[in-house]
């Protein structure tokens, strides 16, 4: 991240035993869907559960990022900013949009997402930023 750029961060969701190129596509299918250059991305986001599957493992190798792993609490406090409500994720990761919540909290206060997640191939992905892209 540039000094004075805005922070993006793709919160991802995943069923278990996602593929890196599954992974791959729902981030490139939300970078499309949202105009956003891949070179703009900061770090990938999930729950502390889903951090060590090994398709977002694969994916953030690939695209040289970090992943920051949320825990409960974090992604909680963040699920009122959704815009997704799947009944999947409710069960299972205990918030509305697991990859919503996730990136927004990576983004920190004040972070707003640039859409609605993207769902492809059962990963889900989600941008946030904490500013405005050029």
């Amino acid at each position: 991240m540039v000094v004075g750029e805005a922070m993006i961060v793709a919160g991802i969701g995943c069923k278990g035993g996602a593929s890196t190129d599954a992974v791959l596509g729902a981030i490139s299918a939300a970078l499309n869907s949202y105009a956003v250059n891949a070179a703009q991305l900061d770090a990938l986001a999930t729950s502390k559960r889903k951090a060590a599957e090994p398709g977002i493992r694969g994916a953030a190798h690939t695209l040289a990022l970090a992943v920051h792993a949320l825990d409960d609490d974090a992604l909680r406090a963040t699920q009122h900013l959704t815009l997704t409500h799947s009944s999947f994720s409710m069960a299972v990761a205990g918030v509305s949009s697991l990859s919503e919540a996730a990136a927004l909290a990576a983004s920190g206060p004040g972070s707003r997402l640039l859409g609605p997640r993207i769902a492809r191939n059962g990963v889900t992905c989600a941008l946030a930023t904490d500013g405005v892209i050029p």
